[in-house]
């Protein structure tokens, strides 16, 4: 697989620093049910890096010492990591919100039919990823069959309260483009996806997240495969808006891999571009007495597909 990282290291992104460290997001390991076209983590059934029960500890002492108010939790699958429920539970004892990156069909596979009711119960906010709410779309971009495991998911989430009016269980949808395009109004589209998805399916969310795909990973290499990088980093830096910079996710969050290494954010951690500091590598343990506040934000290239147009974060469009 063709990689991009060579050519995104050199950038004239403009300089940006770290405002106050809100949320704490945890990569618990590439571990997926799925292997998605656009992943950028290249995660799959055959993924072994999984975080262990010692770095879910060092996780859990961080969120204790800083005060961090949110941790958000991805993968791959992070349900697979066998810590995923203690790491939930004793995060929500110490008072943390936590949010996670939750791919819908994990929640009818053998074993993890019961999350929905564990989310409930330890009221966690769902982030779903939804491609599209088109069949055929879905399953081109995740695989066969993976659109009717999804809408099974969502009504699962659904059945315990997930987005129902007057419930306080969120739910959010996260929208991906399959192709080298900008994505469409995040109002607009989450309003069809509303429309569309109650309609055929009687599923109901509170919020979708629009979000550009990064020119690195499995989409990188598809796009050097098909000729199509420079269009779209072209595409990327002409669309890029200066108000989004004092709104971009790598402001408030740090990004920690499966080994405990810290990045700016996810991209940079799948790019191997660790958090500016004293040491080459900073790990979780460096940092626990640490504030992080002002310090500058290692950036590159892909750094104009977080500021193009609407802007795109872990929480979806910025403007």
């Amino acid at each position: 697989m063709q990689d991009t990282r060579p050519l995104l290291l050199e950038t004239d992104f403009p300089p940006i620093a770290r405002g106050d460290l809100t949320t704490l997001q945890v990569n618990l390991g590439y571990l997926c049910n799925l292997s998605c076209t656009h992943c950028h983590v290249n995660a799959g059934p055959t993924r072994t890096e999984l975080m262990d029960a010692a770095t879910i500890d060092l996780v859990l002492d961080y969120l204790e010492k800083q005060q961090i108010g949110t941790i958000d939790l991805t993968g791959g699958s992070p349900e697979m990591n066998p810590e995923f429920r203690r790491l939930v539970t004793s995060a929500r004892a110490l008072g943390v919100t936590v949010m996670d990156r939750c791919n819908p069909t994990i929640l009818v596979e053998p074993g993890y039919e019961d999350l929905p009711q564990f989310f409930a119960d330890n009221d966690v906010l769902v982030v779903a990823s939804m491609p599209c709410y088109s069949e055929q779309n879905v399953d081109q971009q995740r695989g066969k069959g993976v659109y009717q495991d999804s809408i099974r998911g969502l009504l699962a989430l659904n059945a315990v309260g997930y987005g129902q009016a007057g419930s306080a269980l969120t739910l959010n949808l996260v929208f991906n483009p399959d192709a080298p395009v900008l994505p469409p109004s995040q109002v607009e589209l989450q309003q069809d996806y509303k429309r569309e998805l109650a309609a055929d399916h009687g599923i109901v969310f509170n919020e979708l997240y629009t979000l550009a795909n990064m020119p690195i990973s499995r989409f990188g290499a598809r796009l050097l495969a098909k000729g199509q990088y420079q269009s779209y980093m072209t595409l990327l830096r002409d669309s890029f808006e200066a108000s989004n910079l004092d709104a971009v996710m790598c402001r408030s969050l740090i990004s920690v891999d499966y080994q405990g290494y810290v990045y700016d954010c996810d991209f940079n951690q799948m790019l191997a571009i660790p958090l500016v500091s004293d040491r080459p590598k900073p790990h979780l343990s460096d940092l626990l007495d640490m504030d992080l506040s002002g310090q500058s934000i290692a950036i590159g290239e892909h750094c104009y597909g977080c500021t193009a147009g609407q802007g795109s974060s872990c929480g979806g469009a910025l403007t």
